[in-house]
């Protein structure tokens, strides 16, 4: 069944099993709660201490911007031209961090002309071309550096990031030419330990004393963790606390103002994906209507969403011992498998539905139709559990 968000006898579902129950669907549909999206918002609004803004490749549904914006958060992170126009027409009084370091030469001129004033950078090529091109007035640059990843599912520093030494040549080259001079980092995606923040905030402390520079704001990244396994969610404040405490025992009365840029740990549980069972094959394997080139395209990355829901097509729980299973999606080509195995109940049978908890994040923006499939619904709910 071909769904569209606004179709149907209703718009706003009760949970993924009402939709189930009613509608059984034969293709993928990415349930959306505005209401847990919220509750996030204001969880990070409440805990960090300082401007929290939207990583807006997460997933940048309009409906997301809206609710974010309309929750109080009153920035967002955008990495291209696209993100920065987007966030215009949705938010247009929302401040836009243009924080990808790498940018081509138009793509810094559509920014200036759209009114960004805060950039980043881990290279000194990228600083001179926001130099020749960014007016100084109320500009921000950040240099962005790393460290060794911990804690981490995997590394955003193998792509970008100075050397400390190097983000401090570049931080005083900042100052030099009468920018804003700021930090960031980003600890990698769905970190789970503090001591990450802590080593990076220590270091930043460290950089602004090499460069005899007094840092305006501290970004400290995304890599706040959503929950994705089975078990307690993660403790983010501890997180908040351990950023709070380590900023003022770095920085002393030097503190800079803090940023931080969620985009998993804000959207990613606001959303369930529903999929349904196509075969099973051989006892072991299933292939779902959905998979890597789909709604599932990060998992081989960053390993299965553990928080999993299995229902009949009457939408009643299936209750089997649970069994390992190799997991496929429905395309043709043999690279379209979940990593490792699932645990899934031994009473399962084709037309079950497999529900995805916490899927939110990279996801709807990244399946890509290959094999004609991935077509997918967007239907909101009151609750995804």
């Amino acid at each position: 069944m071909g769904l569209t968000e606004g179709r149907g006898p209703k718009t706003l579902w009760d949970n993924p099993a009402a939709i189930i129950r009613q509608l059984a669907p034969d293709n993928p549909v990415m349930a959306f709660a505005p209401q847990i999206l919220r509750d996030n918002a204001e969880r990070f609004l409440r805990g960090f201490p300082g401007l929290v803004t939207y990583a807006v490749k997460a997933n940048p549904d309009p409906r997301v911007i809206r609710t974010l914006s309309r929750a109080g958060i009153g920035g967002f992170d955008v990495a291209s031209p696209f993100e920065i126009d987007l966030i215009g027409r949705i938010a247009p009084k929302a401040a836009r961090h243009y924080h990808n370091p790498v940018r081509s030469r138009m793509e810094i001129v559509h920014a200036v002309e759209a009114g960004i004033k805060a950039w980043s950078v881990d290279s000194f090529s990228e600083l001179e071309k926001l130099f020749d091109r960014a007016p100084a007035e109320d500009c921000e640059i950040s240099p962005r550096f790393k460290l060794p990843v911990l804690g981490a599912a995997y590394d955003f520093g193998s792509k970008f990031g100075a050397s400390p030494e190097l983000a401090a040549e570049l931080l005083r080259a900042v100052a030099a030419r009468g920018y804003i001079p700021s930090l960031t980092f980003h600890p990698g995606t769905q970190c789970s330990d503090p001591m990450a923040w802590e080593s990076y905030i220590f270091m930043a402390a460290r950089i602004c004393d090499l460069a005899g520079v007094v840092a305006r704001r501290l970004n400290v990244g995304g890599g706040f963790p959503a929950h994705r396994a089975s078990g307690p969610a993660p403790d983010l404040e501890a997180i908040f606390q351990m950023i709070d405490r380590t900023a003022s025992a770095a920085f002393g009365a030097q503190r800079p103002q803090l940023v931080c840029e969620p985009g998993r740990g804000l959207c990613a549980d606001a959303f369930s994906l529903i999929t349904r069972v196509k075969a099973l094959r051989g006892g072991s394997d299933i292939f779902l209507n959905d998979g890597v080139y789909g709604g599932l395209t990060e998992l081989p990355q960053i390993g299965n969403l553990g928080r999993l829901e299995v229902l009949t097509p009457e939408g009643t729980p299936r209750s089997g011992a649970p069994l390992p299973r190799v997991v496929f999606g429905p395309t043709c080509d043999s690279l379209d498998r979940l990593p490792g195995q699932l645990a899934l109940p031994e009473d399962l049978q084709e037309g079950d539905f497999v529900i995805f908890h916490g899927a939110g994040a990279y996801s709807t923006v990244t399946n890509t139709r290959f094999n004609g499939f991935g077509q997918m619904a967007h239907l909101s709910v009151r609750t995804v559990s």
